[in-house]
């Protein structure tokens, strides 16, 4: 037995205990080409037990690239079953979202045919039914924390995109996660209909609930129940450094100031923060900062929201995801589940990424991108235009519909030959994932540059001083103004580019290590 309780204990529509099998006995079920559907959500509430012995059938029986699945999961999930998937070639397509070297070499290789999508629209049109040949999926795989007495699941740290698919799929897993306690409480669910159909949702503050903490489901279709005690493989997240520090001291101050200004209430407004080590950073800098009686409204909770309920000045949190470390995140968590557990609350995808509760709210969007260019063009998902990382995520979700829309980054990055060989300041991103119709605020280690009632001219020039690292800001600004001179005498000057350099630097990265030009001469290939 569990110190968390037995399978019986958890399972309490008790007719489902006949269908209790190991997770190899799922193995038959699954044919060649399916359509998959699992929980999940940026590696939280991911089902463990079935992935892994079908990953093992594979390596067993040599099938590498002879039994391959389309996936469609909310966003990454651990990658323990996704990348070691792609290692053993089982994945055809993959929608929207993934972490994991593997899978990212074989979407970049063209083995893995991934398509990307705003988060809140795929859950919303995976619903549908717009992602599949019928509409339909063979096969849903749902990690649970619970089963009731009438088949309503209680699903584990995330909710993805359960609650509005699984009543497409064909046939239905289950696995039970009694290696954790039960989360049992913490979803709300709040089933929609379909347009024209569809209600309003009715969320006026963080922590407003309007649904129940079920996902109902028809017990005719689960075919099978496997028992789990794996935990989720949270991603590990790098250290605060002085950059971090920096660039959430920078949005400190713009929030005072805003304060000051009476365009911000003094308790903020709730926040969004995205994924990953730079975001999580930025939120431990503002855990330390002066603001009190904070609500999140977000779609990840990362290790660092933990600080800022223990610092007693965030009063409640929404999001998809409780997307902690697998140390020292979920083993604090656990240790102070009385502390956290009623303060936070877990929705499906297509209501904590839907526009109007993040519009309603107000919401400060805070996302992490690839690179910028001079007029607060961003990129998120597409290294030097071509090679995707993870994904688009819910970042535009929330920027195109905040009430202040922020984006962080460092001003520079390594490359192999320079500490400071990439500029996250560019002349013009080979990649657009949000316009600078979407964007208020930039902000790197060096400054913060506040874009809000600028022209495109204006934009870059405060982009340029605010932003850039010193040792590409003349080199931003010789571009800027030879472009500038040359569209404005052409009459063509309104955001002033030069086609024919515009991506010089980038082209200098790939042929010499480094953003750093010499010059923007179009008559010398690139300066060594």
């Amino acid at each position: 037995m569990s110190e968390f309780g037995t399978l019986e204990s958890r399972v309490r529509r008790k007719s489902l205990l006949s269908k209790v099998m190991k997770a190899a006995d799922t193995v038959p079920m699954f044919k060649s080409g399916q359509n998959l559907l699992w929980s999940g959500f940026t590696p939280a509430g991911y089902p463990k037990e079935v992935p892994i012995a079908l990953a093992e059938h594979v390596e067993a029986n040599k099938l590498q690239g002879k039994l391959k699945f389309n996936l469609f999961i909310g966003a990454s999930v651990g990658a323990e079953t996704e990348d070691r998937w792609a290692v053993n070639d089982m994945i055809d397509r993959r929608w929207p979202y993934q972490t994991g070297k593997n899978i990212a070499a074989g979407i970049n290789a063209g083995r893995i045919r991934m398509g990307d999508k705003h988060l809140g629209l795929f859950a919303q049109d995976a619903s549908y039914g717009f992602y599949t040949e019928n509409g339909r999926y063979d096969i849903g795989i749902i990690e649970v924390s619970a089963i009731t007495e009438d088949c309503g699941l209680a699903l584990t740290t995330s909710c993805g995109i359960v609650a509005e698919a699984l009543h497409l799929c064909d046939k239905i897993i289950i696995e039970v996660n009694t290696g954790q306690p039960s989360f049992e409480g913490m979803h709300d669910i709040h089933m929609q209909q379909k347009p024209p159909h569809r209600a309003p949702f009715l969320i006026t503050a963080a922590d407003t609930r309007i649904g129940t903490p079920y996902v109902p489901c028809d017990p005719d279709k689960i075919v099978a129940i496997v028992e789990s005690k794996r935990r989720d493989k949270g991603r590990a997240f790098a250290e605060e450094d002085d950059t971090s520090e920096a660039i959430a001291g920078h949005i400190m101050e713009f929030f005072q100031h805003e304060i000051k200004m009476g365009r911000l209430p003094e308790n903020l407004l709730p926040l969004q923060s995205g994924v990953g080590s730079i975001a999580n950073a930025v939120i431990g800098g503002l855990a330390k900062g002066p603001f009190r009686n904070l609500s999140v409204y977000t779609e990840v909770l990362q290790d660092t929201m933990l600080d800022f309920f223990d610092g007693g000045n965030l009063l409640c949190a929404s999001s998809c995801s409780l997307s902690l470390s697998e140390t020292p995140g979920f083993p604090r968590f656990f240790d102070n589940w009385e502390k956290y557990f009623s303060k936070i609350t877990l929705r499906p995808l297509s209501i904590s990424n839907a526009p109007e509760p993040i519009r309603r709210l107000g919401c400060i969007a805070m996302n992490t991108p690839v690179e910028f260019d001079i007029y607060a063009h961003a990129n998120s998902t597409l290294v030097g235009g071509t090679r995707m990382i993870n994904g688009l995520g819910g970042s535009g979700d929330f920027l195109r519909n905040g009430y202040i829309k922020l984006m962080h980054s460092p001003s520079v990055r390594p490359s192999k030959t320079d500490p400071h060989g990439i500029t996250c300041v560019v002349p013009k991103a080979p990649h657009i994932d949000h316009t600078e119709h979407d964007l208020d605020v930039l902000v790197t280690e060096q400054g913060l540059a506040d874009l809000r009632g600028l022209c495109p001219r204006d934009r870059a020039k405060k982009i340029i001083e605010k932003c850039a690292h010193p040792e590409y800001k003349p080199i931003l600004t010789d571009y800027f103004e030879m472009a500038k001179k040359e569209t404005l005498a052409k009459g063509v000057g309104h955001e002033p580019q030069l086609f024919d350099r515009a991506f010089k630097m980038q082209l200098n990265l790939a042929k010499n290590g480094t953003m750093k030009i010499k010059n923007w001469d179009i008559k010398i290939d690139l300066c060594e």
